[in-house]
């Protein structure tokens, strides 16, 4: 049994040779992306995996059909840029990751938040100028606040947890309930009943047609005055230049933003020196309080663990036993 996986980055192949050592199976590493041309390096081996955030090209799968590989096994969640029509034409199966750690997702999102409600960029700013007064930038307690959670599934779970811990009231919404918190009383009917009561709003719902810019002016205008708005899901869930005009009128008081509407090509890429190519993310990060990091909420040592060993694990089980509990069912 031979594997090849793609888009391969340096604190992954420690994993990967781990991996590969005490399964005694061989697995090739190569830094390219998955892509028309590179599949051509597949010929010969039994499974692909990879991780990327580009689309995946039609021609990759009739490649596959060629070799006679039957599984790709990707190391995300994400499959929205795997177009499946092609998959399904050329008998390829699909896998992922679906929770490599959800708890590295919402500590991340609680690290921004603290943040902005402790007033850190205001007292860093002050501070850079050898200011070292108080006034006007005084805090805010999250054990006072409502925070609401569009999306209860693994990460908006572990993210509950964490602002309970805290003391906050938490609010839910989900078109799926979680039996259990159902039970607890925590969800709310509607999504503009969270809009009306929540001071902080973190989203942790998927790219799907139905959430392309759930956050817009209209879903802004519903919100409370200072509302926190919280990013560590998709960025095609918020329209950019109106969390931008809102933050600038005062409606939001912060945001943290992990992920952005056109970051591929922009994040984990190194724009030293150059001109960063989207005049709104630009805009984004000259605010005080909206906090952008370059989708690394999942970059952490446990999940990239994780989304490594899981995928190759899902490929072993695909072609020994041809299937696998993290195969994705379109």
């Amino acid at each position: 049994m031979k594997f090849i996986v793609y888009g391969v980055r340096k604190d992954e192949e420690g994993y990967a040779h781990n991996w590969s050592k005490e399964n005694k199976i061989d697995v090739k590493l190569v830094a390219d992306l998955l892509n028309k041309e590179t599949v051509k390096l597949a010929k010969g081996y039994d499974a692909i995996i990879a991780y990327q955030q580009l689309p995946y090209d039609k021609e990759i799968f009739t490649t596959m059909k060629e070799y006679g590989i039957k599984d790709l096994s990707i190391r995300n969640v994400g499959v929205d840029n795997i177009p499946t029509d092609a998959a399904k034409a050329n008998g390829v199966r699909i896998t992922n990751v679906p929770s490599y750690s959800p708890s590295a997702i919402a500590e991340l999102a609680i690290t921004g938040l603290m943040q902005l409600l402790r007033r850190t960029p205001e007292f860093n700013e002050k501070l850079a100028k050898g200011d070292f007064t108080w006034e006007p930038d005084i805090a805010r307690e999250l054990h006072t606040m409502t925070v609401g959670v569009v999306g209860t599934g693994r990460i908006g779970r572990a993210g509950i947890n964490i602002y309970k811990g805290f003391g906050a009231k938490v609010i839910g919404y989900d078109v799926f309930r979680n039996p259990e918190l159902e039970g607890e009383g925590m969800y709310v009917d509607t999504l503009d009943e969270l809009y009306a009561q929540a001071d902080v709003i973190t989203l942790h719902v998927p790219a799907v047609k139905e959430n392309h810019h759930m956050i817009n002016k209209d879903s802004i205008a519903k919100m409370k005055d200072g509302v926190i708005i919280i990013n560590t899901a998709r960025g095609e869930l918020i329209e950019s230049k109106d969390l931008l005009a809102g933050y600038k009128s005062g409606k939001i008081a912060g945001a943290v933003l992990d992920v952005y509407e056109n970051e591929v090509g922009i994040f984990n890429s190194d724009f030293t020196g150059k001109k960063v190519p989207d005049a709104t993310l630009v805009e984004l990060m000259k605010q005080r309080d909206i906090l952008v990091t370059p989708h690394v909420a999942f970059y952490t040592e446990t999940a990239v663990r994780n989304m490594v060993d899981v995928a190759l694990d899902s490929a072993k089980s695909m072609i020994e036993k041809g299937e696998s509990r993290n195969e994705v069912k379109f």
